[in-house]
């Protein structure tokens, strides 16, 4: 991969991922993380990681992000409100957070191998799909059926939210005024129910 690929698509990832936590509309949010997604996956194919290319678009892009976006229009989430009381702490609690964060990258960074002395470390076949499937249905198994339950948990609480159904007393109340409205009756006089209480 030359260099000026690996900028452009550095600095799409970096753009999207930024649209990610500024934009309002969930919707939107989404979008960008998969946009977000889809371009790392692409990094990994260019530096001839196929097997973490694909995971990354068929697992992240593709599985996880249409769960959430399920779940986002199950539950019909609209634009968040960010004028609440509040945000402040939470600014300022996500800024020392970020740079807390941004010490331990590059604390990483300054300890990390170079991309040479890693190729030599690494043991024949690793990366590839045999080795992968093997760690992964091997000493990750109980770790890959619990992250299929927490999913279909998930969605399953998704939709129990989205379709919750009203209570009786306001189902018959509705009914009722549909009915007067379809008969042209007058609603009754709304009473007080310190009143009836008083005279009974």
């Amino acid at each position: 991969m030359t260099l000026g690929v690996f900028v452009f698509l550095a600095v799409l990832a970096i753009i999207s991922a930024l649209g990610t936590v500024a934009q309002r509309n969930p919707v939107h949010c989404l979008l960008s993380l998969v946009v977000t997604l889809l371009t790392i996956a692409v990094m990994f194919l260019a530096l001839d990681a196929v097997a973490v290319g694909f995971l990354q678009a068929i697992v992240y892009a593709g599985a996880v992000m249409v769960l959430f976006l399920f779940v986002i229009w199950l539950l019909n989430l609209q634009t968040e409100q960010r004028s609440a009381p509040g945000y402040l702490a939470l600014k300022a609690s996500a800024s020392i957070l970020f740079a807390m964060l941004v010490a331990e990258l590059c604390l990483l960074l300054s300890r990390a191998p170079t991309a040479s002395g890693a190729r030599l470390a690494a043991p024949p076949g690793y990366g590839s799909l045999d080795s992968l499937a093997t760690i992964l249905f091997s000493d990750y198994l109980i770790s890959f059926e619990v992250t299929s339950v927490l999913l279909l948990a998930a969605i399953v609480g998704a939709v129990a939210l989205a379709r919750r159904e009203p209570s009786q007393r306001s189902v018959g109340a509705v009914s009722a005024t549909s009915a007067r409205a379809r008969t042209g009756e007058a609603a009754p006089p709304a009473t007080d129910p310190t009143a009836r209480a008083e005279s009974a």
